[in-house]
């Protein structure tokens, strides 16, 4: 392996990665570009430019993403109401090829040998951004330090920052014991008590959404317009899609909703126990669906569902820059042309119930659907030649001695 003389770390402030910067500097003797993304995870990211000067690193680079986030990588996602194994919204998976990609482009800028992150060597993360990064640029030098230190305890990072005069923060008040992950779509928490799949998370663990018990006993209703598949407007106003979500994230966490308790496969091989908070995906993506119940063509609509799966798979597992999730977001966007109109959502106490949509563009026919008198629109004595042709395999195998009770 060639000499490495700069790296780009994903750095984000915090104790691993503070240890992670200081820890490449001595080990690989390397000039260290730092990159911190803002993709609305709520914290104040200058902090981390302060600890970076602190130790001499002169390429700081932090980012605003949030709309890019919203805009690029959790609308298309949503067009494919793409959810891993049922239940999971995908918030941790779909944010870090965007990650990866700034990685590589500052790595390019900036004419960085190598990338560096702080996932560890057990978990789904190490793959999503290493997988970005070869898909993105062949011959990047990936350092991973989980994967070759022995600093692989709390303790021994902290003993770590007294040795090296990294400051940690010590804030007042009770630190999370989980390990936390925040972004646009969701925050999700890992570890400490819910490594158990038996526990109940405590209350105070939630930290975006009202437990529905508390949450207000009047419902809240948002009128939830939809162009070419994305939410463009809430209740009359037009919002950009990272405003969509700051937006829907707090109403519908007020309301209770977004709570999710789950144990996943992880694509390295184990099961793991997450709970997770994504308050605006469960309004986007029941919206989503109702709006599509108007507008698709109804074989259109089931290949669709029958694709979204690989296509959650595909992004759980990284595979977000790779030729069939490209291939698969195409045909998805295609469908997606006239997913056009205004659905009515109600929130209340942790649900997200439709209470009406409409669409120039739907192909809901009144005249043809009505239990009244549909003035020859539709002609049932046609049922019976259809029915007796669709049962015909089924009656030559009856006759054949198949299908007897």
């Amino acid at each position: 392996m060639s000499k490495i003389n700069k790296i780009v770390l994903a750095y984000s402030g915090g104790l691993d990665t503070s240890v992670i910067a200081k820890w490449l500097q001595e080990e690989y003797q390397a000039e260290i570009v730092t990159f911190t993304a803002d993709l609305g995870q709520g914290e104040e990211l200058e902090p981390a430019r302060a600890k970076a000067k602190a130790m001499g690193i002169k390429e700081i680079y932090i980012e605003d993403l949030r709309e890019e986030f919203a805009r690029d990588f959790v609308f298309p996602m949503f067009r494919a109401n793409a959810i891993y194994e049922g239940e999971y919204y995908l918030g941790t998976s779909i944010a870090r090829p965007l990650i990866a990609k700034r990685l590589i482009e500052i790595a390019n800028e900036t004419g960085a040998d190598a990338i560096s992150h702080g996932a560890t060597g057990k978990g789904n993360d190490q793959v999503r951004f290493e997988l970005g990064a070869y898909a993105l640029k062949p011959g990047v030098q990936v350092i991973a330090p989980w994967r070759e230190w022995d600093l692989n305890s709390r303790e021994k990072l902290m003993a770590y920052c007294a040795d090296h005069g990294i400051q940690v923060e010590n804030k007042a008040g009770k630190k999370s014991p989980y390990s936390m992950d925040a972004n646009l779509l969701h925050i999700s928490y890992e570890g400490d008590l819910i490594e158990d799949p038996w526990n109940e998370p405590e209350e105070d663990m939630w930290l975006w959404t009202k437990s529905p018990e508390d949450a207000p006993d009047t419902p809240t209703y948002l009128d939830i317009t939809f162009k070419g598949g994305d939410i463009v407007a809430i209740d009359d106003k037009d919002m950009s899609p990272a405003t969509v979500m700051e937006y829907l994230n707090k109403v519908a966490g007020e309301n209770g909703v977004g709570r999710t308790d789950i144990v996943e496969n992880r694509y390295v091989g184990m099961k793991a126990r997450g709970c997770y908070e994504t308050p605006a995906g469960f309004v986007m993506l029941k919206a989503h669906r109702a709006i599509e119940s108007l507008t698709l063509d109804r074989d259109a609509a089931h290949l669709k569902d029958e694709m979204m799966p690989r296509y959650a798979e595909l992004v759980y597992n990284g595979y977000w820059w790779s030729p069939e999730r490209k291939m698969l977001q195409a045909a998805i966007d295609e469908t997606q042309t006239h997913v056009n109109g205004t659905v009515r959502i109600k929130l209340y106490k942790g649900n997200v119930i439709v209470v009406g949509r409409k669409s120039e563009d739907s192909l809901f026919d009144e005249s043809i659907a009505t239990f009244e008198d549909d003035a020859g629109a539709y002609d049932q004595k046609d049922a019976a030649g259809f029915i007796k042709l669709n049962a015909l395999r089924l009656r030559i195998a009856a006759k054949k001695g198949r299908n007897l009770l």
